[in-house]
C-alpha cells in the first residue's frame, strides 16, 4: 500500500490533519471560481478492475457510471443544500497494490467524500483498508463477505468503523451449490479447485469455507491444495480428482485458469466422469463460457443478479429486466452479473449522501451508511443489524440462486436460473440437467 509521510501533530486527528495539509498544498494552483465550485461538489471515488485478469468484472463499468452521471446531471439535495456530484473512476488493474495506490490518491489528492470499490478481494480489501486508515466512508460489494471481512482482520464483536460491505457469503454460496447437487444422483464425491488468492483462501478454509460444511452435508471432499493463479499446468489437481473418483467439481478460480484446467481435464480423462461442474468466479461471464466452446454447456454456477430478479432501482426506477435490456441495446453485449451490483453500489452511495445532514462531514456520511435501509436493483441493502441478512457488523448479505449455462438464442450461451431453493421469489428460467446429459 502506498504510504504518506504526512504525520499529524499532537492533538490533531489523522483525518483533520490530512485534509488540512492537502487543502493547503492545493490552494496555489486553484482559481477562485474553482474553489467556490468545489464547496458545492461532492465526490465519489469508484475503484474496480477494468484491466488485467479480472477485467471481466469491470466490463460494464463505463455503461453503469455513465447512466448514473446522467441521473445526477442536476445534482442532489442533502443537508438542506443543492450539490453537484462527481464520480471519479479508477482502475485497480486487478492488482491489490495498485488498488491501494489509487484509493490513496482519491482520498488524499482528490479529497473524495465517499469511496466505493468492487470486484473480488484483490480490489475491495486494499481500498477498504486505505479508507479505514484515513477515516473516509467506504461502501463495497462483489466479494464474498467473509473474504473481505475476516481477511482484513474483522471480528464479529468489533467490526470496522468506516467500511461497509454488501454481498453474499460462503454459506449462501454453498447453499446454492448443494441445492443443485442434492437434486441429482451422484457418488457424493467432490473435488475442490481453489486458487491461492483472497477468495480461494477463504472458500477453502476447513471450517469457515467449503470443506467442513460440504462434508457435514454428506459429501466427501478432496482438496489437493491451492492453485497458483495463471499457472500453465494443473495436472496434479486433475490426478488427485481422478484418483478420488470425484463426480462433482467445485472451486473458485479466475476465468483463464479454468480454461486451462478444463482443456487438461479433457486430455486426462476427468471431464468425461464429471456430473456437476459448479465453479464460482470463473464461470460468471459469457465470454468465459464461450472460450470453452461446446465444453462450456451445462456448467453450473451461482447467480447473484439477472434480468429475472424481481428488484427495481430506487434511483432510476428501472427493473432488473429493463436495465439489462438497456445495457444490451446500448452496447450490443450480453448482460453480466456485476452489471446490477455496480449500479447498486453507486445507488447506495448516493442514497447515503442524500440522507447525510452534512455531506461534507465524514461522520454524518458514515452514520447515514450505517442507517441504510434501501431497495436497490439487487434487492434490499440494510446495515441496521439484528436480522438474518446481517451476520456481523458492517455486512449485509444478498440472495443467491443456482444457474446453468445453456445454448442461447440471442447469444451463444445464456445463464438460466435452475434452482431457487433459497430465494423462491426469483423465478426459474430453465431446467437443471447433469453435465453429461446436456
Amino acid at each position: 500500500m502506498k504510504k504518506t509521510n504526512i504525520q499529524p501533530a499532537n492533538g490533531t486527528s489523522r483525518r483533520s490533519f490530512i485534509k488540512g495539509a492537502v487543502s493547503l498544498s492545493a490552494v496555489p494552483v486553484l482559481s477562485a471560481p474553482a474553489l467556490a465550485k468545489s464547496k458545492q461538489t461532492l465526490r465519489i471515488g469508484f475503484v474496480s478492475p477494468q484491466t488485467g485478469p479480472l477485467a471481466a468484472f469491470g466490463e460494464a463499468d463505463d455503461f453503469v457510471v455513465n447512466q448514473i452521471r446522467g441521473i445526477l446531471a442536476d445534482g442532489i439535495q442533502a443537508g438542506g443544500k443543492d450539490w453537484d456530484v462527481e464520480i471519479l473512476v479508477r482502475d485497480s488493474q486487478s492488482n491489490p497494490s495498485r488498488a491501494a495506490e489509487v484509493a490513496t490518491d482519491l482520498i488524499l489528492r482528490d479529497e473524495v467524500n465517499l469511496i466505493c470499490a468492487s470486484s473480488t478481494g484483490d480490489t475491495v480489501n486494499p481500498v477498504s483498508d486505505v479508507a479505514e486508515l484515513n477515516e473516509v466512508p467506504c461502501v463495497t460489494t462483489d466479494a464474498p463477505w467473509e473474504a473481505s471481512y475476516f481477511a482484513r482482520g474483522g471480528t464479529p464483536d468489533k467490526g470496522f468503523d468506516w467500511t461497509y460491505h454488501f454481498f453474499w457469503g460462503l454459506q449462501d454460496l454453498l447453499g446454492a451449490f448443494t441445492a443443485m447437487w442434492d437434486r441429482e444422483e451422484t457418488n457424493h464425491k467432490v473435488g475442490g479447485f481453489f486458487a491461492n488468492d483472497v477468495e480461494g483462501v477463504a472458500l477453502s478454509h476447513e471450517t469457515l469455507g467449503f470443506p467442513g460444511p460440504i462434508r457435514a452435508a454428506g459429501y466427501d471432499m478432496t482438496l489437493p491444495g491451492l492453485a497458483t493463479p495463471m499457472a500453465d499446468d494443473f495436472s496434479s489437481f486433475i490426478s488427485a480428482f481422478n484418483t478420488a473418483d470425484v463426480q462433482i467439481l467445485t472451486g473458485a478460480v479466475i476465468p483463464p485458469d479454468f480454461t486451462t484446467f478444463w482443456a487438461q481435464a479433457a486430455q486426462q480423462g476427468l471431464r468425461q466422469k464429471l456430473k456437476f461442474v459448479t465453479v464460482a468466479k470463473a464461470m460468471l461471464f459469457p465470454a468465459a463460457v464461450e472460450a470453452l466452446g461446446d465444453a462450456g454447456e451445462g456448467i453450473t454456477s451461482e447467480v447473484w443478479w439477472s434480468p429475472s430478479h424481481p428488484y427495481k432501482s430506487g434511483l432510476s426506477g428501472q427493473s432488473a429486466a429493463e436495465f439489462a435490456a438497456k445495457y444490451t441495446k446500448s452496447t450490443g453485449r450480453q448482460w453480466t452479473q456485476p452489471l446490477g451490483f455496480k449500479h447498486a453500489l453507486l445507488e447506495v452511495a448516493i442514497d447515503a449522501l442524500k440522507r447525510s445532514s452534512d455531506p461534507k462531514d465524514p461522520d454524518t456520511i458514515r452514520q447515514a451508511i450505517a442507517d441504510t435501509d434501501y431497495q436497490s436493483i439487487v434487492g434490499r441493502v440494510n446495515w441496521q443489524g439484528g436480522g438474518p441478512r446481517n451476520p456481523v457488523k458492517n455486512v449485509c448479505t444478498t440472495k443467491l440462486v443456482g444457474g446453468q449455462w445453456k445454448k442461447g438464442t440471442d447469444f451463444p450461451y445464456e445463464l438460466a436460473i435452475v434452482d431457487n431453493t433459497h430465494a423462491p421469489e426469483i423465478s426459474l428460467t430453465g431446467e437443471l440437467k447433469l453435465l453429461n446429459e446436456t
